[in-house]
């Protein structure tokens, strides 16, 4: 699942606890944690750079009626964002429903199945939408992203009470200090920031991989949840300060998504192209969702 954003690279617009050793299956919950953000990653670049040839095109002719609007676009994305809140509570339920006194583990197939589904929708999604927008492809995605959203937050919140909430409002948070810093024009998007944010998103997509297979191929101390990320240095946890700079890169990523839906606007895209930046919000919100999770998680672990 892994803009800046996914959709918006597309031709309209231009994932502890410190001395303690985890169960298997927070281990495992690790390992997934890690190529779920990877994944959200991996799409997110490869939508970002699309978006922007998406943009550079000629305005659509006077012809061709629906152009885009901001409103219409604010529609859809909420509209999307319905769907995933709809399925995240199936995968709640879900990943709750095996716990009983005798068997006290949730299970992750939700978390899984929604993760490898919406990272293999948002590729086909990223990498078709330049021809031609399916808006059906983009609501399977986000149904899929309900689902991961959903199991991974139960499987957490069964960890650690309260954390889902700690989450949702921090990623409320930076998601509307953005939004407000871009629209009052402080904040805008550059040739030069761009090009520092694709580089630190390809160096941090790449410790990603390695961090998953470290801990799938079982190299890392099994008592590191999150992997290199559960690593101290002078006592700060590693995935603490990587998780400040991936913040940062999510807002970015974010600022992207909004300067290319006003791109989009302002040459007259087609209408169907809300639907593209609609998707890429949603990829970028997820993304910074699960980053803040696991930071919150990683301090939880160490109290």
């Amino acid at each position: 699942m892994a803009s800046g954003n996914f959709a918006f690279n597309s031709p309209a617009f231009q994932e502890q606890r410190p001395g303690l050793t985890p169960p298997p299956a927070q281990q495992q919950a690790g390992a997934q944690t890690q190529f779920s953000a990877a994944s959200h990653q991996a799409a997110d670049a490869a939508a970002n750079a699309q978006m922007e040839g998406m943009f550079a095109a000629p305005p659509a002719n006077a012809i061709q009626t629906g152009r885009m609007t901001v409103e219409d676009t604010v529609l859809k994305t909420l509209s999307l964002f319905a769907v995933l809140l709809v399925t995240a509570v199936v995968g709640w339920v879900w990943t709750l429903s095996p716990v009983t006194a005798d068997n006290p583990t949730p299970t992750m197939a939700p978390w899984i199945i929604g993760a490898l589904g919406g990272f293999v929708l948002a590729m086909v999604v990223t990498f078709t939408s330049r021809k031609k927008v399916r808006p059906a492809l983009i609501f399977a995605y986000a149904a899929f992203e309900g689902l991961f959203v959903g199991g991974i937050s139960a499987f957490f919140e069964f960890i650690w009470s309260g954390i889902v909430m700690q989450a949702t409002l921090a990623t409320l948070s930076v998601v509307g200090v953005t939004l407000a810093l871009f629209a009052s024009g402080k904040i805008r998007a550059s040739k030069r920031a761009t090009k520092i944010f694709m580089i630190a998103m390809v160096g941090y997509l790449v410790f990603s991989l390695l961090n998953v297979v470290l801990m799938w191929t079982n190299v890392l101390p099994s008592n590191m949840m999150f992997g290199m990320h559960s690593a101290e240095i002078a006592g700060i946890p590693l995935g603490l300060v990587i998780g400040i700079l991936v913040v940062i890169m999510a807002a970015y990523s974010l600022v992207l998504d909004f300067d290319q839906i006003q791109q989009g606007v302002r040459n007259g895209a087609p209408r169907e192209f809300g639907w593209v930046g609609g998707f890429g919000i949603m990829v970028t919100v997820v993304w910074l969702y699960v980053e803040i999770l696991r930071m919150i998680a990683i301090l939880r672990g160490s109290d």
